[in-house]
């Protein structure tokens, strides 16, 4: 039996530590709480006047709500910080997936986020490993609703000792079409010559970070080529963004800088 100053002494460690406990956990779901209702969002009006809410999550995540049609491009919880509970966000109408790298692609994602009429738009590998879906390959393209539209374009690596990373012909980029609003979602690329080819875009997100996708001198290059109004860089890991703001000034485009880290 514990003396009583050991026992007083014990006893009042262990509710120390039990309050700290306490504090971590309020402190850790306040965080969480805040990661899930508090992230950015930007609006935006299509031709008609309707309205397209875009939802920076991180890294490759995204969501676009098109009066009240959800779209999740890339969802994925774990793999990529900070991590995303998607089992409480609201449930989508279409998932996006560009390709099945763990930071694009992530089964239990799309699972939390699927309801019986959630359409699933992947590439010949994601489906593969996925098991259902639509499948869409490099200048596919698809009418989800009457006012939308989407098209699958090229998305790959061209600098030597890259392009295994993402090989040419493997992977999508999109463009969602949202009444007349064209949004381009780049996906893991470099500046290819195809990106010559995609016009009128109102809202490109475009990735700059290596090796895996482009320099901050490519993505003024493929900017240059797209001409988009508005311009998100994103996937950029640790690559400076000051020298992506720099890389993209005076271009006449509005560049916005979100958590896309």
């Amino acid at each position: 039996m514990l003396p009583l100053r050991s026992y007083n002494q014990s006893h009042r460690n262990m509710k120390q530590k039990l309050l700290l406990l306490l504090c971590v956990t309020l402190i850790t779901g306040c965080t969480q709480a805040n990661n899930q209702n508090d992230m950015e969002k930007d609006s935006f009006k299509t031709r008609s006047g309707k309205s397209v809410t875009l939802t920076p999550i991180k890294h490759g995540s995204l969501e676009i709500n098109y009066n009240g049609t959800v779209f999740e491009i890339d969802p994925v919880g774990q793999a990529v910080a900070p991590a995303t509970d998607y089992a409480k966000m609201a449930k989508a109408d279409f998932i996006l997936v560009t390709h099945e790298h763990q930071d694009h692609f992530d089964k239990a994602a799309i699972e939390a986020l699927t309801k019986d009429n959630t359409q699933l738009i992947l590439n010949r590998r994601c489906f593969d490993m996925m098991g259902s879906g639509t499948v869409m390959a490099n200048g596919d393209s698809l009418q989800l609703l009457p006012d939308v539209m989407l098209y699958a374009v090229a998305a790959y690596n061209t600098t030597p000792g890259h392009t295994q990373f993402h090989p040419k012909g493997r992977d999508n980029g999109f463009i969602l079409q949202l009444d007349g609003l064209r949004i381009y979602i780049a996906g893991d690329t470099e500046d290819i010559p195809e990106m010559a080819q995609i016009r009128d875009i109102d809202i490109a997100l475009m990735p700059c970070n290596q090796p895996y996708t482009m320099t901050p001198e490519q993505l003024h290059r493929a900017a240059a080529m797209v001409k988009p109004k508005v311009l998100y860089p994103y996937h950029f890991g640790n690559t400076d963004t000051e020298q992506m703001v720099e890389a993209t000034k005076g271009m006449g485009i509005d560049v916005r800088l979100r958590s896309f880290k």
